[in-house]
């Protein structure tokens, strides 16, 4: 018996060997994750409330990988409700069931779980992820998403002492559900509780605005060193203005693209968007220094307490920070200032990019533009006695059956590709409404904000080019005014009120992506759409068949099947078949 045991042992031992180089490869490691996404009670603010935790962590584990790794992060949903996560700027080349979004996946019924499984082709950069549905991301979830270049490829710096990634955005008190309900009941979601830094609230700076008690975040460095701060603006609706007390802020790459490197003392940050600085510890640390994020484009004096306060502390250092915060720009009443900081934001295009080649050989300003969209927001309207928000005169109705899901079954009027290029001129409508785009196709879209606060659009799958940006409205002469060589690549653009921003998008990336404003109030109002791009010659290598684990709901409900245990072998594929061959072959050894 023992010799049997041992010959089936050398067995599986010579097949686990054999079928290695097939579950792994070389050139592109997996990096592998397990999210627990469940409620806990923290105090962010002083006060105890529900937020959404992964791992039992506030914010989430920020996600490290490299250029061409494949992603693997397996969820379980401990919530009592739907969840999906996405991966902002993550562009899920081939893979847009991979996505996260409604668009693209039947969300993950509480209690079960679902394995994300994608690579990061050809990107380098700074994301963050977070929940997709229902106003979630208000009460957290969110977590760093960090991609590292090769080792073969040179980054257009000296490497830095220290990584950081520090997530900043406003937050309430009430959880997303009462915020929901009071979106539903159509009210607006007021003013916030304040701004979160890494999760913590604001370092009690002023006795009277910040009560005692608060934890708050602290960053420590060393002094003389230089450290790479990766900043997102996780929040729901509102600008942040980001800023560390006597430190210049080095920007030197936004969402996957290195930046001319210049000098900032402070930068507008809007929602949904990542910048990553080079920061010196240069001075002579008397004291510790104010880490600051406040609200922006609003009334200044009565929005005090939005203002998130962290601490960058020296291990040098001589004593507690104290005094007044560093002021914020002086504008509060003209966007100028901001606007043309934002237009001074450009592309290093003799940096390499992910591939060894440089980033700008892409000369986007010598391609024909093959179609052209207006998207036009408004404030929001009543339609059918409820309120809701709209893009272009329609406003965007979830389908019950995903749209890449109604295609590749054939399901009937799952949604309609009718998005109009130009604003209606009738009454809003609801609709489930998408644009039609042409694959490597040219798209110029031109984003015009009609509201009085800022917004910023974001698309997944791609990085757009930014273009352009003024105040009124956008006309055919606007385009005198575009930057045609070096404008920033990335997946979300701030549109200022009363303003437009354009930007180019080369349609290479065949899948259902999902156009939308960031604004969490005004996205689940339904202010978004979805770009469906479509090779008319499908292959594998286009896009990737639909993965084993699909969930599958609206018209095709009838072929879910019940979660077992079993299907952790389809969840995982091959690597979950090398794991059980593993496992038997210790059980035997043992």
């Amino acid at each position: 018996m023992a010799t049997s045991s041992i010959s089936l042992s050398f067995l599986l031992l010579c097949i686990c060997i054999s079928l290695l180089p097939i579950f792994t490869s070389a050139e592109d490691p997996t990096v592998s994750y397990k999210f627990e996404v469940s409620y806990i009670t923290a105090s962010p603010l002083g006060v105890p409330q529900q937020v959404i935790a992964i791992n039992g962590e506030f914010p989430g584990p920020t996600i490290n990988s490299t250029t061409n790794n494949n992603v693997v992060v397996n969820v379980r949903n401990k919530l009592d409700e739907n969840l999906l996560l996405t991966w902002a700027g993550v562009q899920q080349k081939r893979s847009s069931w991979q996505d996260g979004v409604l668009g693209t996946n039947c969300p993950i019924p509480p209690k079960w779980n679902w394995t994300y499984n994608f690579q990061v082709k050809d990107q380098i950069g700074s994301y963050f992820y977070f929940p997709s549905l229902n106003l979630q991301r208000a009460s957290g979830g969110f977590g760093g998403f960090v991609i590292n270049p090769r080792s073969v490829i040179p980054i257009p710096f000296d490497t830095p002492a220290g990584d950081i990634t520090v997530l900043i955005g406003d937050w309430y008190i009430r959880n997303h559900t009462a915020l929901r309900k009071a979106l539903d009941a159509g009210h607006d979601l007021g003013m916030p509780d304040g701004v979160l830094i890494n999760g913590k609230g604001p370092y009690r700076y002023n006795d009277t605005l910040v009560p005692d008690g608060i934890d708050h975040e602290t960053i420590n460095v060393e002094p003389g060193k230089t450290y790479r701060i990766r900043v997102s603006n996780v929040g729901v609706s509102t600008s942040l203005n980001f800023r560390i007390q006597n430190h210049n802020l080095l920007l030197a790459e936004s969402e996957g693209s290195y930046t001319v490197q210049q000098n900032y003392t402070s930068l507008d940050i809007h929602v949904g968007q990542t910048y990553s600085f080079l920061i010196t510890m240069d001075q002579n640390a008397s004291s510790d220094y104010y880490i600051v994020a406040s609200a922006r484009f609003v009334n200044e004096s009565r929005w005090q307490r939005v203002t998130g306060v962290g601490i960058l502390h020296y291990s040098n250092s001589k004593g507690k920070a104290s005094g007044p915060l560093p002021d914020p720009p002086q504008d509060q009443y003209d966007n100028t200032f901001s606007m043309n900081q934002a237009r001074s934001i450009r592309w290093n295009v003799s940096a390499s990019g992910a591939r060894p080649n440089p980033q700008g050989s892409f000369k986007y300003g010598s391609i024909n533009v093959t179609e052209v969209y207006i998207l036009k927001n408004k404030p929001p309207v009543t339609i059918n006695g409820k309120k809701r928000a709209t893009l272009s005169g329609i406003s965007f109705v979830n389908p019950t059956t995903p749209i890449r899901l109604a295609d590749e079954f054939k399901v009937k009027g799952a949604y309609k590709l009718d998005f109009p290029t130009e604003p209606l001129t009738g009454p809003p409508k609801m609709e489930t409404s998408v644009i039609n785009g042409t694959y490597r196709g040219f798209m110029e879209v031109i984003l015009q904000n009609n509201e009085t606060k800022m917004h910023s659009y974001h698309m997944d799958g791609y990085a757009f080019f930014v273009v352009g940006m003024g105040y009124g409205e956008w006309t055919n002469d606007s385009r005198g005014t575009y930057n045609k060589w070096d404008g920033i690549a990335r997946a979300t653009t701030q549109v200022y009120p009363g303003a437009w921003t354009a930007i180019l998008i080369s349609l290479d990336n065949v899948g259902i992506w999902n156009l939308r404003t960031e604004n969490l109030d005004s996205w689940y109002l339904g202010q978004e759409t979805y770009v469906r791009i479509v090779n008319p010659e499908k292959n594998n290598k286009t896009e990737l068949p639909m993965p084993d684990n699909a969930l599958f709901c609206g018209a095709l409900s009838r072929m879910q099947k019940p979660q077992d245990i079993s299907s952790a072998l389809r969840v995982h594929g091959p690597v979950a078949i090398f794991g059980v061959l593993l496992a038997m072959l210790s059980g035997l050894v043992l």
